[in-house]
């Protein structure tokens, strides 16, 4: 029987000889985990903030740099995520925007009400779209723009519980496209001097960000979120098939 361990203090915990095919890990702290001698034919890890902490190694090989060149030959563009420069910044928002076009015009030709499925327990596309709102709100007016602009209503934590029928898709496209619009809006007049501005942290107030830093987060968020869009609408477009 399937059983959790959810809340639980498993740090330095020894597991010998257990069984743990099929076992299922989602948001734990894994930090310097250590694997030996076991079977782990089929095994994912899906590690989002892989290139930020120690090195990820298999049988002695870090492989954190393959993964991310892998990474940015599937989504071109990924590769200028932490550019400074404001052309730079620039370029990078650009190849990410015509990335989530692509994305967003595949979602629209499957059949309707697919932007609402959930793989695996994750969030639907429109879900994903509506957290990129949010993130949006909360590192650019909320972070480096310091607007006091008020968040939309259809942004989407990772805290909130998203309860009751999804919202309109349109709506949530609209949403989505004003928050776009104002980042590129930043970034098209962004100078060296505007990117090296300090703004309070906006999950720590006490600690400070540059606008630069901020929108390496927002960036950040895009790419990641787009990656597990991407995986998800190939699930389901293989179920289809």
């Amino acid at each position: 029987m399937a059983s959790s361990t959810q809340g639980k203090d498993l740090s330095g915990t020894v597991h010998v000889d257990a069984d743990l095919r099929g076992a299922r890990f989602v948001e734990c702290d894994l930090t310097r985990a250590v694997i030996r001698g076991c079977e782990i034919s089929g095994l994912e890890i899906d590690a989002p903030w892989l290139r930020f902490g120690e090195p990820v190694t298999v049988n002695g090989i870090d492989i954190t740099p393959y993964v991310e060149a892998e990474l940015d030959k599937r989504f071109p563009g990924r590769e200028h995520q932490a550019a400074e420069s404001p052309d730079g910044l620039r370029t990078a928002w650009t190849s990410l925007e015509a990335a989530w076009t692509s994305a967003v015009e595949r979602a629209g030709t499957m059949p309707p009400g697919i932007v609402d499925e959930s793989v695996a327990g994750e969030w639907s596309f429109a879900q994903t779209l509506r957290h990129l709102v949010f993130a949006t709100d909360k590192w650019l007016p909320g972070g480096a723009l310091q607007s006091g602009r008020k968040a939309h209503a259809l942004g989407l934590s990772h805290a909130a519980i998203d309860a009751g029928p999804p919202p309109p898709y349109d709506a949530v496209l609209a949403a989505r496209a004003d928050r776009q619009a104002q980042v590129r809006a930043l970034l098209a007049t962004a100078t060296s001097e505007l990117l090296d501005t300090e703004c309070p942290n906006p999950n720590d107030p006490a600690r400070t960000e540059t606008v630069r830093q901020c929108v390496h987060v927002i960036l950040e968020e895009e790419w990641e979120h787009l990656r597990f869009a991407t995986r998800d609408l190939d699930v389901l477009a293989a179920a289809r098939a």
